[in-house]
């Protein structure tokens, strides 16, 4: 296996069954053109390939100068644990410290904390400034 990197976003039913894999679209419903749509609207993202095969994602969401979110952070589940998350993760952090971006932050799957904390995230205290709207029904 050798997997190559890619600035281009996959092509939009590629990402879809790749997002599906998340079981975040039970809450999200989204279709594949409204997934397509978010992903163009990215600051920057990096694409993992093991050959034709999409097998990670990450993004970011971004002013490109003060806040930078990075979202969508997913490996294929056959991929999980080959180092394929934190290549994604470190580029996408490399990207926003190249511009400068003074604040990054993600949103993490529960249970995952302990991976994002390996690469120097730490969990926003209980005190510190962040809220969120419900999902919309």
């Amino acid at each position: 296996m050798r997997i190559t990197m890619s600035n281009d976003i996959p092509d939009r039913d590629t990402f879809f069954t790749l997002f599906e894999t998340t079981g975040w679209n039970e809450e999200y419903r989204l279709d594949a053109d409204q997934l397509y749509t978010a992903l163009q609207h990215s600051w920057t993202s990096v694409s993992a390939y093991d050959g034709n095969r999409l097998a990670g994602f990450g993004r970011v969401v971004s002013d490109g100068i003060l806040h930078a979110l990075i979202v969508d952070l997913i490996v294929q589940p056959e991929y999980q644990g080959q180092s394929i998350g934190s290549t994604l993760l470190r580029e996408l952090v490399a990207r926003c410290r190249g511009a400068g971006i003074r604040d990054i932050q993600l949103f993490c799957a529960p249970g995952q904390a302990g991976f994002y904390e390996e690469h120097g995230f730490q969990v926003r205290p209980e005190e510190a400034p962040g809220m969120q709207l419900p999902v919309l029904p």
